[in-house]
């Protein structure tokens, strides 16, 4: 910094500390011409402004506090919308080719008691294990246990019927009709089951 930028910074500032205490003489003086009752009344009023300007700042203050929040909830909301549509979206595709999984496990079960061309029952084969793994890979569980308790939230029964064995409990699955299916927690379809009486 030059010599002349110096002076012109040190000249502002001795101006500026000279424009401070003649404020402050002139204020001094303002008050030195108050008597007591007067200077009682100005601090009281500077006081119930300064408690109407704390009162302004806390209730801007709780009002920006309250739509931050708001804010906040909107998109916890927003985002647990958009899981659910897309969980419904994926489950209703899904749905649509669960009649075509059944088709292909019938074709091979019906191919093991008939004479079928092992060329053709390998294809089949091909195409129902990818089609197992593309079910796999989004999740989705197939509800084909047998011997298991019977459960509302996994199973319909179609019939209840006696059991071969006697030790096997009431209301237990003997035999699965048609595959359920679920993803997670939620079930896309109900396995139709045979329930023990």
């Amino acid at each position: 910094m030059s010599d002349t930028e110096k002076q012109a910074t040190s000249g502002h500032q001795e101006e500026a500390v000279d424009q401070e205490k003649q404020a402050e003489e002139t204020t001094a003086a303002h008050y030195e011409d108050l008597d007591r009752e007067a200077l009682i009344a100005l601090i009281q009023e500077r006081t119930q402004q300064l408690e109407k300007s704390q009162k302004q700042q806390d209730e801007t203050k709780n009002a920006l506090l309250r739509k931050a929040a708001e804010l906040d909830n909107y998109r916890k909301r927003v985002k647990r919308e958009r899981d659910q549509i897309y969980v419904t979206a994926k489950a209703s595709a899904v749905e649509d080719f669960l009649s075509i999984s059944d088709d292909l496990s019938r074709s091979l079960q019906a191919a093991d008691e008939l004479n079928v061309d092992a060329t053709f029952l390998d294809g089949v084969t091909l195409v129902a294990n990818k089609f197992d793994e593309v079910l796999n890979k989004h999740g989705v569980e197939r509800i084909d246990q047998e011997d298991v308790p019977f459960n509302v939230d996994f199973h319909d029964a179609l019939m209840r019927q006696k059991p071969e064995d006697e030790t096997i409990e009431s209301d237990t699955v003997l035999k699965v009709i048609e595959n359920g299916y679920k993803i997670g927690d939620r079930v896309i379809r109900h396995a139709k089951v045979i329930v023990s009486e």
